[in-house]
């Protein structure tokens, strides 16, 4: 709907009979806040905040990683040394050299044919276990020097210590913040856009003066010196009437170049080109519109709906979740913890050059024990932090409870500053018509015209500047009680 509604406000800017856009103050502000940059930082920070507060919920969560491994080393892992490995080797040997020293005797006082068969069953019996003991060297071989692993581990926080909840605490006012800076930005924005609006506005009809002044005094120029030619007024009067139509040159020049900057920064603020032609609505107004407004000392709603005071509630807030957060240093951390781990070579059928691997769960218990106190005075010094906040945020509120004061009182001031210039408006025009008629009958000096021309022009731009204060100070009372939209 918003969306909607500012592009109806954006289409209905445009008017083709004079080919120049027409803004009315509605649409300077969808521009202005379609343009300005800092709204677009703001709202990527509010995106970032959101994103890091959905990050934060996952650690609820659990966790599943994956770990590969390879490894080459210069020398494998050896069971056996090598005066094992030598003993089977030659277990036949030796065991022959035995027998042959205990048996030998015995065995030479037999038939030969006898020794001839023990000689040969001994000598089977040799090889035969000198092969089974290098049977036995190579079995205890590892062949690790070539090692590959891996393993998936599952990983779910049961209590850690508080923490986490305070994590996703922070989190969550980090998003209310990062909302709260993007309102500030577009308060200022308006602000700053209603600022630049009535600026040109006031100018416009300034500069209307001006003309008319101008006119005014160039008519009383001719008179005077048509007086002059007939002997009837002074060339001193003339002079005086000249320096008078100079001024009045200088004048509206001077508010000329005054409109033609304000031009260009209302065109900077609604992102339109600095030299392109725009006509606000207001500045085809005979008058310009003002709506009196009598407002009631309203502190509470500044505390309410100001942003800056939503921020530094939001700092308070994360300062107290950061004490939480330390404070889960000295509680235990307890975690399930679980997997599949693979290996080759592996050892659970020996040792065999193949991928085989075991499923493990298990529970992960962490108790701090001593730390020289290094979390005990982060947390004194978390708590110094809010203590800070807090008194940053009492003395916000007692400076906007004053400037809600001074607004209500500007704002009654700009209403009886209107009112008085009315009135003197009224005075400054009978003044001049009856120092015309008085000139005109030759009774009133060109000196008292003058007089009553620049109190008409001074009153005329009085009440200019009253109606701009009244609006410039509705707009200020509305941005110190948060409610400018």
């Amino acid at each position: 709907m918003k969306k909607f509604f500012g592009i109806f406000l954006l289409s209905a800017a445009i008017v083709p009979a004079s080919g120049q856009r027409v803004l009315t103050l509605d649409s300077c502000r969808q521009m202005a806040l379609r343009n300005n940059k800092q709204l677009g930082v703001s709202k990527l920070k509010q995106d970032v905040a959101e994103n890091l507060r959905k990050s934060a919920r996952t650690k609820y969560l659990p966790h599943v990683s994956a770990i590969g491994t390879y490894e080459h080393t210069s020398e494998e892992v050896s069971i056996l040394n090598d005066g094992q490995k030598t003993a089977l080797q030659n277990l036949g040997t030796a065991f022959g050299q035995t027998a042959q020293q205990k048996f030998g005797p015995a065995i030479a006082q037999l038939q030969p044919q006898t020794q001839q068969l023990i000689g040969q069953v001994l000598g089977e019996s040799v090889g035969m276990l000198n092969d089974g003991g290098q049977r036995i060297v190579d079995a205890f071989r590892t062949d690790t020097r070539d090692i590959f692993a891996g393993s998936i581990i599952v990983t779910q926080p049961v209590f850690m210590g508080g923490s986490i909840v305070a994590l996703n605490k922070i989190a969550d006012i980090n998003t209310q913040m990062a909302q709260n800076k993007m309102n500030a930005s577009r308060h200022a924005t308006l602000y700053q856009i209603d600022q630049a609006y009535w600026q040109v506005v006031s100018l416009h009809h300034k500069k209307k003066l001006a003309e008319s002044y101008l006119e005014l005094v160039k008519k009383f120029d001719s008179d005077v010196h048509k007086m002059i030619d007939e002997g009837v007024a002074t060339r001193s009067d003339g002079l005086s009437v000249d320096v008078k139509v100079n001024e009045a040159e200088m004048t509206l020049s001077k508010v000329n170049d005054g409109l033609v900057l304000s031009r260009m920064l209302l065109n900077q603020l609604c992102g339109l080109p600095l030299g392109e032609p725009v006509v606000l609505a207001d500045e085809q107004k005979e008058n310009i519109p003002v709506m009196e407004v009598r407002p009631a000392l309203d502190v509470e709603t500044a505390v309410a709906y100001r942003p800056e005071l939503k921020m530094l509630q939001n700092i308070v807030d994360i300062t107290k979740q950061t004490t939480n957060v330390l404070k889960a240093g000295n509680l235990p951390q307890v975690a399930l913890m679980g997997g599949y781990a693979v290996s080759n070579p592996n050892v659970f059928n020996g040792f065999e050059k193949k991928f085989a691997g075991f499923w493990h769960v298990g529970v992960l218990v962490r108790v701090p024990i001593w730390n020289w106190g290094d979390v005990m005075y982060k947390v004194r010094a978390s708590k110094g932090a809010t203590a800070i906040a807090n008194l940053e945020l009492e003395e916000a509120r007692e400076k906007i409870e004053l400037q809600v004061n001074q607004m209500t009182f500007k704002v009654d001031e700009a209403n009886k500053k209107l009112a008085m210039a009315k009135t003197n408006i009224k005075s400054a025009d009978e003044n001049l018509r009856t120092a015309n008629l008085g000139f005109q009958e030759g009774v009133i000096s060109p000196t008292v015209v003058m007089e009553a021309q620049t109190a008409w022009m001074k009153a005329q731009s009085q009440k200019i500047d009253a109606e701009i204060d009244v609006k410039l100070s509705q707009v200020d009372l509305q941005k110190a009680l948060g409610t400018l939209e």
